[in-house]
C-alpha cells in the first residue's frame, strides 16, 4: 500500500509531514522557475494583469482547447485506458461549460457570481506532423517513480523528466498549439516505501523569450497529473491509509485552471493575500480539511460588490476541498481565463484549417505593431488586392479593397484575428492579437 504525504510551502522535510495529500504543486512550481529565471513571477504577474484588464466581453465564441495526453507508464496500472482519459475531457466540459449536475450543490449565496467559462476541450485530432490522432501518446518507461527527494527543497527536476523523453518521458507536442497533459507516477521513493506525494502541478501562462526551451531546467509548459487522480472512472483507488480516496477528475479542472492563469482561491496566505480576482472570497487558508463540505467558514471578511462579505467558497475548482465539494468557477476566473486565451494563448484555439488551404504563402507582408491597440498597418499589400480580417470563429470582420502598397486597418476590438491578403494571385495569412 503506498502512503500520502503532505508536501507544504517548499515541501517540507518528511520527520514532519502529516498523513494528508499535497494537492497541487503549482505554487512551488512558480518559486522554483523563480529561483532559475530570476524576474519569471513578474512576468507572470504582467501577463495575468493584462489578461485581466484586456479580456473580451463577447461570449457568443466557445474557445475550444485541443488537447494531447501524454500516458508515461512503468506498469499496467498506470497506463490508464482510453475510456479515463476520454472521461476526464468530459469532466473538463462539464466543469468549464458549468453543465455539471453537481452544481446544484452551489449555495444561493454564489448563484449570481458563477457560469460558463465558454471554454471546451477536445482530443487533438491531429498531430504536430499532419497525421490523424486519437490524442493520446503512451511511453513505456524504466522508470519506476518520476518523484524525488529533490522536491523536499522545492527542486522539481526529477518531476519534470515526465516531459523529456531523453529522460524516460516523453516530450511534448508543440505547447503553443495544444494544451499538453502528462499522465505518469509522482511518487516518491523514501526508506523502502513508495509515497504518493503529489496529485498535480501546472505552469502559468508567461510571455519570456526564452520559455522553456531556452531556461535550462526550467518547467516545460503543460500540466502534469497523478494518474489516479485522471478522471471519475479512474480503475486505480488511492489509499490514503484510512480507505481509498474520492477523485472525481476535478485535479485536471484545478490544474488547467492554474494553465489558463488561475490562482489558489485562497492566495497562498492569509486574509491579506489574494486570487486577483474581484468576486472570489477571500479566506485564510485552503478548504482541504474541511468536513461534510462545511458550509460556515467565512475566516476573512471583505467585500464583494453589492453581495459584501461572502463566506469561504470551498465549492471553487480552485481550493482544496474536497473534489465532491467542487462545483464552479466564478465569472471573475471566467473572464481570466479567456482574457489568457485572447491575450497569450491563442494559438491554443487556431481554428484557421479552413482558411489557411488558399493560402500559397507567396506574398510578401508585415504587419505591426503586434500586438495593437485596434489599428494596424499591413506592408506589401497590392493595388485592388483585397485585405480580410477573420474573427477566431471564422466570421469575417471587414473586407478592405488595397489601393497602395500599404493599407491600415483601424479601431479593431480586443480579441485576435486572422488577417488574409491576396492579390497577383498570391495569398497570405497573418495572425494578429489586439489589446486596448
Amino acid at each position: 500500500m503506498k502512503k500520502i504525504i503532505t508536501i507544504c510551502g517548499v515541501f517540507a522535510s518528511l520527520t514532519s509531514i502529516s498523513q494528508q495529500i499535497h494537492r497541487c504543486g503549482t505554487h512551488e512550481a512558480v518559486q522554483y522557475q523563480e529561483i532559475l529565471t530570476p524576474g519569471y513571477l513578474q512576468n507572470v504577474n504582467e501577463v495575468f494583469n493584462r489578461a485581466k484588464d484586456n479580456h473580451s466581453q463577447n461570449r457568443e465564441t466557445v474557445y475550444t482547447i485541443p488537447v494531447v495526453f501524454h500516458v508515461v507508464y512503468n506498469n499496467a496500472d498506470e497506463n490508464l485506458p482510453d475510456n479515463v482519459l476520454i472521461d476526464q475531457i468530459n469532466v473538463l466540459n462539464d466543469a468549464y461549460g458549468y453543465t455539471n449536475a453537481d452544481q446544484i450543490n452551489l449555495r444561493d449565496t454564489f448563484n449570481t457570481i458563477v457560469g460558463s467559462t465558454d471554454i471546451q476541450f477536445e482530443l487533438a485530432t491531429v498531430d504536430p506532423d499532419g497525421n490523424p490522432t486519437n490524442g493520446i501518446t503512451r511511453t513505456s518507461t524504466s522508470i519506476t517513480e518520476f518523484g524525488g527527494l529533490g522536491m523536499l527543497t522545492g527542486d522539481m527536476s526529477d518531476l519534470e523528466r515526465i516531459k523529456s523523453t531523453v529522460d524516460g518521458g516523453e516530450d511534448a507536442w508543440d505547447q503553443t498549439r495544444y494544451l499538453n497533459i502528462w499522465v505518469a507516477d509522482m511518487s516518491v521513493s523514501f526508506g523502502g516505501q513508495s509515497i504518493t506525494a503529489l496529485m498535480g502541478y501546472a505552469t502559468p501562462p508567461d510571455n519570456l523569450t526564452n520559455w522553456p526551451a531556452g531556461s535550462t531546467g526550467g518547467m516545460s509548459d503543460g500540466v502534469v497529473l497523478q494518474y489516479q487522480a485522471v478522471g471519475s472512472n479512474n480503475p486505480i483507488p488511492l489509499d490514503a491509509g484510512t480507505g481509498p480516496m474520492n477523485f472525481e477528475g476535478k485535479t485536471c479542472v484545478h490544474e488547467v485552471g492554474h494553465y489558463l492563469g488561475l490562482r489558489h482561491i485562497w492566495g497562498d496566505g492569509d486574509c491579506t493575500a489574494e486570487d486577483g480576482i474581484d468576486d472570489t472570497p477571500n479566506a485564510t487558508e485552503n478548504s482541504q480539511n474541511i468536513t461534510n463540505c462545511d458550509t460556515l467558514n467565512n475566516t476573512c471578511t471583505d467585500n464583494i460588490g453589492v453581495l459584501g462579505d461572502l463566506p469561504n467558497m470551498q465549492e471553487n475548482y480552485m481550493d482544496y476541498s474536497p473534489e465532491s465539494c467542487q462545483v464552479a468557477f466564478t465569472v471573475g476566473q471566467s473572464d481570466l481565463m479567456r482574457g489568457v486565451i485572447e491575450t497569450h494563448r491563442w494559438d491554443l484555439i487556431d481554428n484557421y484549417p479552413v482558411l489557411s488551404t488558399l493560402d500559397n504563402g507567396d506574398l510578401s507582408v508585415s504587419i505591426y505593431p503586434n500586438p495593437s491597440n485596434g489599428n494596424v498597418t499591413i506592408n506589401g499589400t497590392v493595388a485592388n488586392g483585397v485585405v480580410e480580417i477573420y474573427a477566431n470563429n471564422g466570421k469575417i470582420v471587414s473586407t478592405t479593397i488595397t489601393t497602395d502598397k500599404q493599407t491600415t486597418i483601424t479601431d479593431l476590438p480586443t480579441g485576435f484575428y486572422f488577417v488574409r491578403i491576396s492579390g497577383n494571385n498570391q495569398i497570405t495569412t497573418r495572425k494578429i492579437t489586439v489589446i486596448k
